[in-house]
């Protein structure tokens, strides 16, 4: 069990008890209190899940929660596996209101905005910050359902200037079952939206260590709804991406994904593609949007802790340190540090730091899904003289 507590309204604390009941309750001891208004959670996919809800709604009788399963945890204590981690937030300070979206092959603009308005609305009618000016959207979806692009590109139109990040939720790398919660319960195919409005000063931001090459490959065949990439430059996908990397398409692997990563540019910026697996027929399966035509541009990692290093300690001179941040972190980035026996220094860099999050099956970020990225929201504090 570890505990970590600010002063400015946010609690963080983990369980690593294995038994649902006892890990919930490890959780309500370490973040119960009289002000306590939300609780944010992210849970190994290991756990009984339907335990879990039932333990979690029997511990926190009068809070509303909302979570997903992660591909591993990021804790007080730095990256775990097996565990449950979670954000409890005074509501003197947050207004916190939550949506489920259960739909989401048919979320478009005429569901998403009325959902927006409709918490901002009950955020405002809490009367704990200006709106505008003082809000995020944190969206956690079901990393498997193939749909974060529309979804997040909608929900982006109907947030207008309120900045937004989250992440797709995880199963340990199992790559079969992806949850989120909200009510409850957990859903799959589903996303939840969670609207935050806070008086403390907050900074969203997105981070990756890649850097691109000079080697250009064109999508020449694909299917758009499975994200898989048939051919590359008019041949065999995996045959070209295997010597693209000296390789063979039988020796392709997630740890050369993760160190040979390709991209899409967009407005000057390079958003990665990561690649999930190659299929016996030769294509490649994608966590993110592919779709004929598009060009993707061969990027190669740069050191990965200077990167995360630099980045913390931006936010740290824009926002004096933080006393909490929330990070969504993917799980590539993860495999890439323990491959390189660099897993407990990351985790150091992230204790210091004050991060609590997950390890992602993607991230989202001002309405783009990507890849190998580090995205959340850094929380700086209040003056001394305006405490609650």
């Amino acid at each position: 069990m570890t505990t970590y507590q600010v002063e400015q309204g946010i609690l963080t604390a983990a369980s690593q008890q294995a038994n649902a009941c006892q890990a919930a309750a490890e959780l309500a001891d370490a973040l119960r209190h009289e002000h306590l208004g939300f609780v944010l959670f992210f849970c190994s996919a290991e756990y009984d899940l339907a335990a879990l809800a039932d333990a979690l709604e029997s511990s926190f009788p009068t809070t509303p929660l909302s979570g997903c399963t992660t591909a591993g945890e990021i804790t007080p204590g730095g990256y775990d596996r097996g565990s449950i981690v979670a954000i409890g937030f005074d509501r003197r300070l947050f207004a916190i209101e939550t949506a489920l979206i259960d739909d989401l092959e048919h979320f478009e603009l005429a569901n998403a905005q009325p959902l927006v308005d409709t918490l901002l609305e009950q955020c405002r009618q809490q009367t704990i910050a200006p709106i505008n000016e003082h809000s995020f959207a944190l969206t956690l979806l079901d990393g498997l359902s193939s749909r974060e692009e529309q979804v997040l590109a909608t929900l982006d139109a109907a947030l207008g200037r309120i900045p937004s990040f989250g992440g797709s939720a995880g199963d340990d790398n199992h790559l079969s079952h992806t949850h989120v919660y909200t009510a409850g319960r957990f859903y799959t195919r589903a996303a939840v939206v969670v609207m935050i409005n806070t008086r403390l000063p907050f900074e969203v931001f997105s981070t990756h260590h890649l850097m691109p090459l000079a080697h250009k490959l064109v999508v020449t065949e694909a299917d758009r709804e499975q994200r898989r990439v048939i051919e590359l430059n008019g041949l065999p996908a995996a045959q070209v991406y295997a010597e693209l990397v000296g390789s063979s398409p039988a020796q392709l692997n997630a740890g050369i994904f993760a160190r040979h990563p390709l991209a899409v540019r967009i407005g000057g910026q390079h958003y990665v593609r990561s690649i999930q697996r190659v299929n016996s027929d030769s294509s490649l399966s994608f966590y993110c949007a592919v779709e004929n035509g598009i060009v993707l541009t061969a990027m190669q990692p740069t050191p990965l802790l200077d990167n995360l290093s630099v980045m913390l300690a931006g936010v740290g001179a824009r926002l004096g340190a933080p006393s909490m941040i929330i990070g969504c972190d993917c799980f590539l980035r993860r495999m890439e540090l323990e491959a390189l026996q660099q897993l407990d220094q990351a985790s150091q860099l992230l204790r210091q730091a004050g991060v609590v999050g997950f390890n992602t099956y993607g991230e989202q970020h001002h309405g783009m899904h990507v890849n190998q990225t580090f995205t959340g929201v850094a929380f700086g504090s209040l003056p001394a003289n305006h405490k609650h």
